[in-house]
């Protein structure tokens, strides 16, 4: 009887070695497919604050972008795309610049609705909300900005920024050449090299649609 007893707690006790291994390995492979742990980054963003200069243009303005952009799929429902897109995202965006020849710091501040990451890089857009009094007339305008970061964490001189006006983004042909439309998560490389501050860049691929 005492015998018996024995061997089944010894099968009990293999059985549950046997489930805890299947466990580890079902947990493994849920790792090895791509899924990222729950300690980890689930969405990409950018943040940070940064002075740059324009390689193109020699003076002593002062320019700076501030970025605190969280991607947020699928939280954005458009017309015919009722789920929103991969590419949603929130935030803050805010733009400085110190007018030398004015003696002037013109401010504007934009709400982010698109974000898009690779390693190091990112490019978004935001909505202009808010701009200060002698600022251009952007309110209600969708700008685009890129960002490279080249260093870990908050990255230094190594880091850089490009966006969507200043004559990148024209309309050639036209008598007046008038800049584009900017559609979301549109801007060119990053041209302009940081001097002050810098940038971290999360990057997070892009997740499919929600299922139902």
């Amino acid at each position: 009887m005492r015998s018996s007893s024995y061997r089944k707690m010894a099968a009990t006790l293999a059985a549950l070695a046997v489930l805890g291994t299947v466990a580890t390995a079902s947990a493994a492979s849920a790792d090895d497919s791509g899924k990222k742990p729950q300690s980890g980054p689930a969405y990409a963003k950018v943040t940070g604050s940064a002075e740059f200069t324009l390689p193109y243009v020699k003076d002593d303005d002062i320019r700076s972008f501030t970025f605190d952009a969280s991607a947020a799929p699928y939280s954005r429902p458009l017309p015919g795309i009722p789920t929103g897109l991969p590419t949603d995202a929130r935030g803050t965006v805010k733009i400085s610049h110190y007018s030398a020849q004015r003696h002037v710091t013109y401010t504007s501040e934009g709400r982010v609705d698109c974000l898009v990451t690779g390693p190091h890089t990112a490019t978004l857009t935001a909505v202009i909300t808010k701009v200060s009094p002698g600022g251009p007339p952007w309110v209600g305008k969708r700008m685009g900005f890129s960002v490279y970061d080249g260093g870990k964490g908050h990255g230094g001189s190594r880091d850089r920024v490009g966006f969507s006006w200043n004559g990148v983004n024209l309309l050639p042909g036209t008598a007046a050449v008038p800049e584009a439309e900017v559609g979301t998560c549109m801007a060119p490389a990053p041209y302009a090299p940081v001097t002050k501050g810098g940038y971290a860049v999360q990057h997070a691929d892009l997740l499919p649609p929600p299922q139902g």
